[in-house]
């Protein structure tokens, strides 16, 4: 076990000191109670803040990281599978709307490449 102040964590996670703060007021990360005035931390809080980096990287949001937070204590693998189907399908729509937007721009580009008078169709588009 570890003691980290709340600087050493921060910097161990690769997050900053604010960041550290944000989650514990989400209630992602526990408050430790102060040990000769300071708040000291350990190695599972490392863990849990990079737990909570990979799960925003998935694309999850505070929310449900909190909750599977409290599904890895009751081993609810279930509802974890639930909430990975439903990021999986919001992903899944993200990436269908990005792709759409890419045919549109694209075509946009070549519109604007044709040699024709008037204005940009990109520029006229977004007017």
């Amino acid at each position: 076990m570890i003691d980290l102040t709340i600087g050493t964590l921060a910097r161990n996670a690769g997050v900053g000191v604010e960041t550290v703060r944000f989650y514990q007021r989400r209630g992602l990360l526990a408050v430790p109670p102060r040990a000769g005035g300071f708040r000291r931390y350990d190695d599972r809080d490392v863990e849990r803040l990079k737990f909570i980096k990979r799960a925003q990287a998935a694309g999850f949001t505070l929310a449900e990281i909190g909750e599977l937070i409290a599904l890895d204590a009751g081993e609810d693998r279930p509802r974890a599978r639930a909430l990975a189907a439903a990021r999986i399908k919001a992903l899944d729509a993200k990436i269908a709307e990005l792709k759409d937007a890419r045919a549109a721009l694209s075509r946009l580009a070549r519109e604007c490449g044709e040699d024709r008078a008037g204005p940009c169709p990109i520029i006229a588009s977004f007017g």
